[in-house]
């Protein structure tokens, strides 16, 4: 899934999370953009080197936007200009796409700080999501790493079918989780 998505279906998640809640009021409230910020992080993790690396050579002429890789040439890696970046970005992706590395990073965050913070499941919710909107070719979600090789070769999240579903359904959920607020505001 595209990273705006992840970001936005983690937030609706905490947001409805929040006003559905059937704790006391005076009990805290999840933080709706700490949920967004986790919602995206595997992919920041991956991504934001590589990407600002690709963009600065983009930018002072080193190699063409030609040059980037399609999905076909991504699994296995065909030889060009950005093998090392795209291996480094690959490597990371293994880090932030792993059930296992989440629940090592989880158990160290609770016993930091002697209670589970919650917003972090954004980073799960991310991983699960990616699982069956991925291809064997174009980044395969290894989230039995190291664990286990496994993949699923789910389909492409960049699909117009796909993407039209999502951003719909984006767009209900938050009109409905706005609208309610503004509902509940009146009355």
């Amino acid at each position: 899934m595209d990273i705006f998505s992840h970001g936005l279906w983690a937030a609706a998640g905490y947001k409805a999370t929040n006003d559905f809640s059937l704790e006391p009021k005076g009990k805290k409230p999840l933080k709706v953009w700490w949920g967004a910020f986790w919602g995206i992080f595997p992919d920041l993790f991956a991504f934001a080197i590589p990407f600002v690396w690709i963009f600065g050579n983009l930018i002072v002429g080193k190699f063409k936007v030609s040059d980037l890789p399609g999905p076909e040439t991504m699994e296995p890696l065909v030889s060009n200009k950005l093998n090392g970046v795209l291996e480094l970005s690959k490597s990371l992706y293994n880090f932030s796409h792993s059930f296992f590395i989440f629940a090592i990073v989880f158990g160290i965050v609770y016993f930091v700080f002697k209670r589970p913070i919650w917003e972090l499941f954004g980073w799960l919710f991310h991983i699960v999501i990616d699982i069956p909107t991925h291809l064997y070719q174009f980044f395969p979600t290894p989230f039995l790493w190291p664990v286990s090789k496994f993949e699923v070769n789910g389909f492409s999240w960049g699909n117009k079918w796909f993407l039209i579903v999502d951003f719909s359904l984006l767009i209900l959920t938050w009109g409905f989780l706005l609208l309610r607020k503004k509902k509940n505001k009146i009355n």
